[in-house]
C-alpha cells in the first residue's frame, strides 16, 4: 500500500546549523533534526560573503530542500562597523535585524505554491519574514535564542560612555519590535523559564515553550589535564568580549601571581576581537576556532564563564560539563540553568570571589572531579538533545 506522504516544515535560519560548532549552530540544528522526524522539511538559510555554500554542509538525506539567500558583502573593521551601529541609531534599527532584511521577494519566490504544517523562524533578526511565511503555514514558530531587548541592556550596563549609549537605544528599539512581532506567532521558543515570562510579556496571547539549549552527547573524552583554565565561545560576541576583559583585568593577574604555571586558554572563532584583552602575555594561549570544543575543553582543568551581559543559556557550559570539567560562573553565566553552588559549579560575581573560586579548584582535585561528574551527569539526564525535543509537540 502507498504510504502517506509526510507533512511539510519550513526552517527558515540566519546562519547554517552546520557544522555543529557554537550555541546558535548548536541550538538551530537540534531543533532541525527535531523536525526532520517528523517533517519533509524544507530550509531557507542566509549565506555570508565567501563563506562556503550552506546547501552542501547539511548532512545528507535531513531536509527535502535548501535554498540559499546570499547576502551582500560589507566591509569589516572598527571604522566600517562604527559607522553601520550609527546609521542604525539614527534609524533606531538594532544589529542583524538589518542585516538580514530586504530579502522578501526572494523568500517569496523560494516558497511559491508551497504549504507547510509548521515554519519554524531562527532567531529574532528575522522575525519579519513572519509576513511572508504565515500565509502558507499553519503553524508560525518563533525560536528566540535570546530576548535582544535584554541582551542590550545587560550590555549597556557593562559599558561606558557611548557603547553604553548604544545598547541603551537598541535595546529600546528591540523592545519595540518585540512587542510588535512576538504576538503575531503561534508558538514562541525560549531557551529558559526567565526568557519565557519576557516573552509572555510581550506577548500575552503566544503560546510559550521552554526548549532548553542542549547538545549532542558525546563520548566521555579521555585526556590529560593541564594546567590551564579555559574560555569558549564565539570571540567576537558581546557578551564574550566583555567577559573576556573582566577577566583579563580582574581575574587573571590575581591567578597569574598565585599559579606561575597556569595557563589561561581562549578557544572560538573570530579571537582578533578580543585581541586587546589577550596579547602581551604568554601565558594567554588563543587557539581560534575548534572542530571539537568538547575534546578542546577536556585538556584544561577549569571551564570559565565570566559572563557579565547575555540573554538565553549558556552552551560553553554545557560543553564544559559535557568534558567533566569543572566550571566557575557568574551568577548571570548560569542563569537558567538548574545549578546549585557548590553541586554543580562555583558562582562568583567579583573579581576577587572569581579568581578565590578558581583558586580553591586548582589546589583541590578531589572538588574538581566532583563538580565535573555532577556537570556530566546533569548534561546526560537534562541537556542532551534528546531531553530536550521531550519538550516539543510541534
Amino acid at each position: 500500500m502507498p504510504t502517506e506522504p509526510r507533512p511539510r516544515a519550513l526552517f527558515l535560519t540566519p546562519e547554517s546549523p552546520f557544522p555543529l560548532a557554537g550555541g546558535g549552530a548548536l541550538r538551530s540544528a537540534s531543533l532541525l533534526y527535531y523536525l526532520a522526524a517528523r517533517y519533509d522539511v524544507d530550509v531557507i538559510v542566509f549565506r555570508q560573503p565567501g563563506a562556503p555554500d550552506p546547501a552542501l554542509q547539511f548532512p545528507a538525506g535531513l531536509v527535502r530542500r535548501v535554498s540559499v539567500i546570499p547576502l551582500p558583502a560589507h566591509r569589516r573593521g572598527v571604522v566600517p562597523r562604527g559607522l553601520r551601529n550609527a546609521i542604525r541609531l539614527v534609524r533606531r534599527v538594532p544589529p542583524l535585524l538589518d542585516r538580514f532584511s530586504g530579502f522578501d521577494t526572494f523568500l517569496e519566490t523560494a516558497i511559491h505554491g508551497q504549504s507547510y504544517a509548521v515554519a519554524v523562524i531562527e532567531h529574532f533578526w528575522c522575525a519579519p519574514y513572519w509576513q511572508q511565511v504565515a500565509p502558507v503555514c499553519g503553524c508560525t514558530v518563533m525560536d528566540l535564542h535570546n530576548v535582544e531587548s535584554v541582551l542590550h541592556a545587560r550590555c549597556a550596563a557593562v559599558e561606558t560612555g557611548f557603547v553604553s549609549f548604544a545598547h541603551r537605544r537598541f535595546e529600546k528599539a528591540a523592545l519595540a519590535l518585540e512587542q510588535l512581532w512576538l504576538p503575531r506567532f503561534s508558538r514562541i521558543l525560549t531557551a529558559s523559564e526567565p526568557d519565557a515570562a519576557l516573552a509572555r510579556a510581550r506577548a500575552p496571547q503566544a503560546s510559550v515553550t521552554v526548549y532548553p539549549n542542549a547538545i549532542p552527547l558525546p563520548p566521555l573524552p579521555s585526556a590529560t589535564r593541564q594546567q590551564a583554565v579555559i574560555f569558549s565561545g564565539n570571540l567576537g560576541y558581546h557578551p564574550n568580549i566583555s567577559a573576556v576583559r573582566f577577566f583579563r583585568q580582574q581575574v587573571w593577574p590575581l591567578l597569574r601571581d598565585r599559579w606561575p604555571a597556569l595557563v589561561w586558554r581562549l578557544v572560538g572563532k573570530n579571537p582578533e576581537a578580543v585581541r586587546q584583552w589577550t596579547s602581551g602575555d604568554e601565558r594567554i594561549e588563543v587557539r581560534g576556532p575548534v572542530d571539537d570544543a568538547v575534546q578542546e575543553l577536556s585538556h584544561a582543568q577549569i571551564a570559565v564563564a565570566p559572563i557579565l551581559a547575555g540573554s538565553g543559556t549558556r552552551l560553553k557550559i554545557l560543553e564544559a560539563w559535557a568534558a567533566a570539567l569543572p566550571v566557575v560562573s557568574t551568577r548571570l553565566g548560569a542563569e537558567g540553568l538548574p545549578v546549585e553552588d557548590g553541586r554543580h559549579l562555583l558562582l562568583a560575581d567579583s573579581g576577587s570571589e572569581f579568581a578565590a573560586a578558581v583558586t580553591k579548584l586548582l589546589d583541590s582535585p578531589q572538588l574538581r572531579e566532583k563538580l565535573g561528574r555532577a556537570g556530566r551527569q546533569l548534561v546526560e539526564r537534562q541537556f542532551t538533545w534528546e531531553a530536550a525535543w521531550k519538550n516539543l509537540d510541534l
